[in-house]
């Protein structure tokens, strides 16, 4: 029959880690015998690199709402305490941040969390994070696929409980921001508050720790979420900047939008007229509240996709800049070996030195509510000052750009290794920074950074320019480039 599949287009590929997990097709990639295997070996890593030999070797496992997410939870679960540790199964869907904090509040060798981010809804995915609240380095991912070789060592079985990963984790954030104040804002009339959750684990989040309703959409659980992707980009919030837009305006309320990836660990924001603010916006506003309200001082690290800006605000208060590859597990290392005080990267992660050094959008939605409570002006018009006060302008986007086949990733890669691009859009490249993909500066101050996904055929281009036309001028020309293989 034509169209027919042989078995051989049912084998999995091979289990690799990438910038911040294991990710794959599920039933094809993913499949509970694979969460098996790896689960247990996951877990083994975490106890050999962190383990104490007075613990008592405990991991929390979780999960979030992508379809099969909590029998998947319940599979690893099972296989880790089989190993011989102690597991604390999440009783109910939550962000991945939870499960770090989580980890580091109880003292735990790590967690093990099924989720799949931002990914389309075919897939599902496994997070490895350790004792300490964070991504774990490469280290620890590259043991668990060499552990994949080995039979697993035999163990007495541990033990197996249930907690709530919520309570704790909206005691933790309600620490962290003045509460009072926000929620008097919105009583009062003067904040009213959207939030997209995208039918993602950030569902209930801000009315948990507000103790108090907002706009909420897309709360209820879709495992195909609406036919897109749980990715905080402008093309799946139409519906939330639609309602922000018409939204009937009282006196001198602000309006803010919030919206949160599938594992609620990427953040992006909608201002009080309805547009779209990345997080190239949100986190030079974002260091300048905590350091001008909070007095918060140290490190701030970017990743090299991150928008120029960033060490403009950085140098205006007199901070450090460190500059990583793409993926948060570079800057989570960064934040356990020197004092910092915000990390954050192009895709929406954002994280706080003073609270695990791990991405947290909740965490970043309090702080920009406090932001705009406390600054009494729009998410827009403290970007624009920003500007003004650092002299620098520019205008971002990225595309990202499916491609046939793995093979043309991997001739597009050996293309740039071996053959450099010396133009880019009639503009001399000036220098080029390959610690993660190709970022070439050019001549006329833009940039053009070209890297490709680790787990599926997907080109990311990123620009930055003095002007949206030049921006899209510069990614028209990458995906032509791109296109001639």
């Amino acid at each position: 029959m034509a169209g027919k599949l042989s078995p051989a287009s049912f084998v999995g590929k091979p289990i690799k880690f990438g910038t911040d997990g294991w990710r794959g097709m599920i039933a094809a990639d993913f499949t509970f015998e694979r969460v098996i295997d790896v689960a247990p070996r996951a877990a083994i890593a975490l106890d050999r690199i962190y383990g104490d030999p007075t613990g008592d070797r405990k991991i929390i496992v979780g999960y979030d709402r992508r379809f099969l997410s909590p029998e998947y939870a319940e599979t690893a679960a099972s296989a880790i305490r089989d190993a011989g540790f102690n597991v604390l199964l999440s009783e109910c869907f939550a962000p991945t941040p939870a499960f770090s904090w989580a980890a580091k509040e109880q003292n735990a060798l790590g967690a093990i969390v099924i989720t799949a981010s931002h990914n389309p809804a075919a897939y599902s995915g496994l997070k490895i994070k350790g004792g300490f609240g964070g991504s774990v380095p490469a280290d620890v991912t590259k043991m668990v696929e060499s552990l994949l070789s080995e039979p697993l060592p035999s163990a007495t079985p541990g033990s197996l409980g249930h907690f709530n990963p919520w309570t704790s984790y909206c005691n933790e954030i309600q620490t962290k921001v003045n509460l009072g104040q926000i929620k008097d804002a919105i009583a009062s009339g003067k904040l009213v508050v959207f939030a997209d959750v995208m039918h993602g684990s950030a569902a209930t989040g801000l009315e948990r720790i507000l103790g108090m309703p907002i706009h909420e959409l897309n709360g209820n659980a879709d495992p195909l979420f609406d036919g897109g992707a749980p990715e905080p980009l402008p093309r799946y919030l139409s519906k939330v900047m639609e309602q922000i837009k018409t939204h009937p305006r009282k006196g001198d309320e602000q309006v803010v939008g919030l919206v949160f990836d599938g594992d609620s660990d990427r953040i992006a924001a909608i201002d009080g007229q309805g547009n779209f603010l990345s997080s190239q916006i949100l986190i030079p506003i974002l260091i300048h509240h905590l350091a001008t309200h909070r007095g918060y001082a140290g490190e701030i690290v970017k990743t090299i996709s991150g928008s120029n800006l960033i060490p403009k605000v950085a140098e205006l208060h007199g901070l450090a800049l460190h500059e990583t590859a793409v993926g948060y597990k570079y800057i989570a290392d960064r934040m356990n070996d020197a004092k910092v005080l915000l990390g954050g990267e192009e895709s929406g992660g954002i994280g706080y030195g003073h609270h695990i050094p791990e991405r947290d959008a909740l965490l970043s939605a309090m702080y920009v509510l406090e932001a705009v409570v406390q600054a009494q002006t729009d998410l827009s018009v403290q970007y624009t000052e920003l500007q003004e006060k650092t002299g620098y302008y520019s205008s971002y986007d990225r595309i990202d750009l499916p491609l046939s086949s793995m093979d043309v990733r991997d001739r597009l890669l050996q293309e740039l290794k071996t053959n450099p691009p010396q133009q880019v859009a009639n503009q001399a490249v000036t220098s080029s920074l390959d610690i993660d993909g190709y970022k070439l500066q050019l001549a006329d101050g833009s940039w053009l950074l070209i890297r490709f996904s680790g787990t599926e055929p997907i080109l990311r281009l990123y620009s930055e320019a003095a002007n949206l036309e030049r921006v899209h001028e510069n990614l028209a020309w990458a995906k032509e480039w791109a296109l001639s293989f």
